[in-house]
């Protein structure tokens, strides 16, 4: 499944790899491309959209 999100607090690069860590941590198996330019991340996962969406506010990013 792939999932894209907006997340407009995503500002840097710092941010997009902090992002990419934390969807990790759900599905290490997950490929997560994370643009702070236009605030969108793609994940492909195979854990669920609210999985996704609890750890991106967890790690302090949540989805619009």
């Amino acid at each position: 499944m792939t999932l894209t999100l907006t997340v407009p607090n995503m500002a840097c690069s710092a941010c997009a790899n902090n992002i990419t860590n934390a969807l990790k941590a759900v599905d290490g198996s997950a490929i997560v491309q994370a643009d702070p330019t236009t605030k969108l991340v793609s994940v492909e996962t195979q854990a669920s959209e609210q999985k996704i969406k609890d750890a991106l506010a967890d790690a302090g990013y949540p989805a619009a």
